[in-house]
């Protein structure tokens, strides 16, 4: 007779690979979140947007009562995004190593300059025990 399937398991079937699409607004441009003077995307807000496909890519491996951290950015924001660009965020899984999961991270713009690169890196990120964390704080 076989168990019952482990709800609290992590999902290993699918690839940890996610795509996210945002649109510049005034509130993410580098004069809104404090990181220079000009209208354009800023870098702060484009890394939380690459941050946030990595959540998206590895949520469905996480096991229950757990989460993921990040611990290290690497990025590089190649090109600017005024007001009212759309870009695509793209996370890839490109290393694990025990609870250690690497994604290589892309910005694109879409659009009429569809597929410009607007940034490329890497984000680390580290599966811990959620209450365990949050007892360490």
């Amino acid at each position: 007779m076989t168990p019952p399937p482990d709800d609290t398991a992590p999902d290993h079937s699918a690839p940890a690979h996610a795509v996210t699409q945002h649109e510049v607004t005034e509130a993410d441009t580098a004069l809104a979140v404090g990181s220079g003077s000009l209208p354009v995307l800023g870098t702060p807000r484009l890394l939380a947007w690459c941050e946030a496909a990595t959540c998206a890519a590895i949520e469905h491996t996480v096991p229950a009562g757990s989460t993921s951290v990040g611990t290290r950015v690497e990025l590089e924001h190649r090109v600017a995004s005024p007001v009212g660009a759309t870009l695509e965020v793209t996370a890839t899984l490109a290393h694990v190593d025990g609870r250690l999961h690497r994604f290589s991270v892309a910005a694109r713009h879409t659009g009429a300059s569809g597929g410009k690169v607007v940034a490329t890196g890497e984000v680390t990120r580290v599966v811990v025990d959620a209450e365990r964390f949050l007892g360490r704080v």
